[in-house]
């Protein structure tokens, strides 16, 4: 930014071959490039009836981001032209050339028989339209240019064309010198490369009003929808500078370098550029002669209220309240209720852990409706579906408060709301436990166009609504075992939101956890234990819990219980209920594995209670299935069996391919110590019944490579056959097992007290 400052009071009449009189106001100027869009349109008229309809409507297509884009290279714009119409191209090259080998004169002729184009009755080029507004203001600028300036731009048009010429016989010389291999893959990257990348924007020079607007408007566009089409965040903040370097009061330039600058996570540039914008719409004018008096005032509240907007998301939150109260301040003074209506949203933002906060935010709401702001009232209506899912509301109220939301987006055509409406109902579904329905709700969005206007040929599917559901599909394929389909969700979101994109974060922590749980499946606890770290920095409450259960792995049992009870303390104060219950779950297995089995029912009913309280059916059918493991370590194998049949059905329907086969597994268990009273008869039927199941279980297993569990039940299966007097499969059985228990030998820990 210090090159902005440097440059307040530079204002050189002339740059790089651009003439112009205003450097600071700047409305068109002429430069070799817009000569070159000259001669495209005299040529075009003089084609005339010459060129086809197909190409035509080409041109016609192509001339729009010709006129409005920054200057390009010449080499670029005939290399635009030729895939419109060959034959124009190579005339367009031959005026030029003509008239940057010749004299003075003939730029001047060119200039006096543009004026022809709106001769006649009827004219070649109408005079409001796009073109004809263009090729006047084109004779205009020119014919305000002095001699001296004239002749500057003459000569400029010779560098513009002899840059090309150098450039074209350097490249020659390197395809000569090139082998074909080589070649080929060049090619290929150019045909790859999008339009207007970095090493194609020419102009170092200011640009026109016109084009600097169209400019600002494509990259913030892109920033919003398609990061990874915009300029890279050091390029294009050199262009701003650029931009900001010959008029410093262009407001919107400063409010895009706020923008880049988030991207990098940038807190002292982001907050100088937002402080600058609003800085030069004070002093250029533009909010005091619209709005009067009035608009000093809108612009410093306004300009609190993205300042505590920018404090809130880099988590200076005592910094962002004092910028939020000032902005509540001045909006009351000029009673401004649309900006304190932002404010109530953001104040609710900043107060959401307290208590009287859905309070807040249900007036919010009303009011955002009573004044006609549905962008406000439909974002009011999503955070407190988002509070009451964490506060255990059933599904179907929350699903019809996201109903009435939908309506509004519909009747606004608030594309962007729609989307993150349908994110929000698949990550409701995965926090209560239907991954049937959490994958429906994610295909919809991913099938679903988008109704927000395609600008620069780019549709709003960048966006942090598909990160969340494309990152949702990679952990459901993952939990059925399909680990390929995973890792190709997870590549193609890094291609679409690459490390340096600011919704990156999301898909880290899904790869980093996906990849934990593959290294936990296969005992490799070392490997696991390497990735905790990566998830920490990426989510501390997860990363604890996952180092947690890596000590337990590999049982350490005093460090997982002081970890896993700090962790306890530290959710149940956040009011993070779901790892609530996951850590009470663990701190049970703690108990079981340390022989100490009555103390963990109280533990595993208090999950229960709180599963069933939130209404979190998934948690609450996997803490049953932990209470009937329970009482089967207590001898009552028969109790367990009878609840297990109200909890294993919804595991079998949404659950993980893990889950299944722990519950599966934990049939045969009950199944097997049943039978143990059973008549003779009576109890080889349930021992064949069991192995179907512990069949059924090691399919489960095998699909997500878990070994440890894989080698329990093929010891298990070796014993009934054994017990029914299967000698081939029970030796079958035993060789597998010898097979994998040497791949993964075992910790010592007794088979019965492993339910997980």
């Amino acid at each position: 930014m210090a090159s902005v400052h440097e440059s307040l009071y530079f204002n050189p009449m002339m740059t790089n071959g651009v003439v112009h009189a205003n450097v600071f106001g700047i409305k068109d100027c002429v430069t070799p490039y817009k000569m070159a869009l000259l001669v495209l349109l005299s040529e075009l008229g003089r084609a005339g009836a010459q060129l086809s309809l197909l190409e035509r409507r080409r041109l016609n297509r192509l001339l729009l981001p010709l006129l409005q884009g920054p200057d390009m290279t010449l080499s670029r714009l005939h290399k635009a032209i030729e895939e419109s119409c060959p034959n124009l191209a190579n005339s367009v090259q031959i005026r030029i050339k003509l008239m940057a080998e010749g004299e003075l004169k003939d730029m001047e002729q060119f200039f006096d028989d543009l004026s022809d184009s709106f001769t006649g009755t009827e004219p070649e080029v109408h005079k409001t339209s796009v073109v004809g507004l263009f090729l006047r203001h084109m004779i205009l600028a020119y014919n305000k240019l002095s001699f001296s300036q004239v002749y500057k731009l003459y000569t400029a048009l010779q560098q513009y064309y002899q840059n090309d010429e150098k450039k074209t016989g350097i490249d020659e010389t390197d395809m000569e010198l090139t082998n074909t291999e080589e070649l080929e893959g060049k090619m290929e990257k150019e045909e790859l490369d999008v339009p207007l990348r970095e090493e194609e924007i020419s102009c170092s020079g200011p640009l026109s009003q016109k084009q600097a607007e169209y400019f600002l408007s494509q990259q913030a566009s892109l920033l919003k929808n398609d990061e990874t089409k915009a300029l890279t965040p050091a390029f294009l903040q050199k262009e701003l500078n650029n931009l900001l370097k010959f008029n410093p009061d262009f407001a919107e330039a400063h409010y895009l370098s706020y923008l880049n600058s988030l991207r990098v996570q940038d807190v002292f540039s982001s907050t100088h550029s937002l402080l600058h914008y609003f800085d030069r719409l004070i002093l250029t004018g533009a909010e005091s002669k619209s709005n009067g008096d009035e608009g000093y005032g809108r612009s410093l509240r306004y300009a609190a209220l993205n300042l505590a907007a920018l404090h809130c998301r880099f988590g200076h939150y005592q910094q962002a309240e004092l910028a939020l109260q000032e902005a509540i301040r001045i909006a009351q003074e000029s009673n401004d209720h649309v900006c304190l209506q932002h404010c109530l949203s953001w104040l609710y933002i900043l107060e959401q852990k307290r208590s009287d906060s859905c309070v807040l935010l249900e007036h919010s709401v009303k009011k955002a409706v009573h004044f006609g702001l549905p962008y406000l009232a439909s974002l009011g209506i999503q955070s407190l579906v988002q509070q009451r899912a964490f506060a255990g509301k059933t599904a179907n109220k929350l699903m019809d408060a996201l109903k009435d939301s939908d309506l509004l987006h519909w009747k606004h055509s608030l594309s962007e709301l729609i989307d993150i409406s349908i994110a929000q109902k698949t990550a409701i579904w995965r926090l209560y436990g239907r991954s049937t329905m959490a994958l429906q709700q994610a295909q919809m969005l991913l099938s679903m166009n988008s109704l927000e206007a395609v600008n620069v040929g780019v549709q709003q599917n960048n966006t942090e609504s598909f990160a969340v559901v494309l990152c949702h599909l990679a952990e459901l394929h993952a939990e059925q075992g399909c680990f390929a389909a995973a890792s190709e969700i997870l590549k193609h979101l890094k291609e679409r939101f690459p490390p340096s994109s600011q919704h990156a974060q999301l898909w880290m922590l899904f790869d980093q956890k996906i990849q934990f749980d593959r290294a936990m499946n296969d005992g490799k606890y070392h490997v696991a234990d390497s990735l905790v770290a990566g998830i920490t920095a990426l989510n501390s409450i997860e990363g604890v819990y996952r180092k947690a259960i890596v000590l337990k792995a590999q049982n350490q049992m005093s460090e997982a219980h002081k970890l896993l009870q700090k962790l306890l303390i530290h959710c149940q104060n956040i009011k993070n209920t779901e790892m609530v219950i996951s850590v009470l779950l663990s701190i049970a297995e703690l108990y079981w594995r340390s022989s100490c089995h009555t103390i963990a029912l109280p533990v595993l009913l208090q999950a229960l209670a709180l599963s069933r309280e939130y209404h979190l059916q998934y948690l609450a059918s996997e803490t049953v299935l932990n209470l009937a493991f329970s009482q089967l370590i207590l001898g009552i194998p028969e109790q367990a069996l009878n609840i297990l049949h109200t909890a294993i059905e919804p595991i079998l329907a949404h659950g993980a391919v893990l889950d299944k086969g722990c519950a599966m597994f934990l049939v045969a268990k009950c199944q097997v110590a049943s039978a143990a009273s059973y008549s003779q008869p009576k109890k080889a039927e349930a021992l064949e019944s069991a192995i179907l199941n512990l069949n059924e279980a090691k399919t489960y297993f095998a699909k997500v490579d878990c070994k440890e569990q894989l080698r329990d039940v093929l010891y298990f299966q070796a014993r009934l056959f054994h017990t029914l007097g299967k000698v081939q499969e029970r030796n079958k059985c035993a060789m597998l097992f010898r097979q994998v228990h040497q791949e993964l030998p075992a910790h010592g820990v007794p088979l019965i007290n492993a339910f997980k």
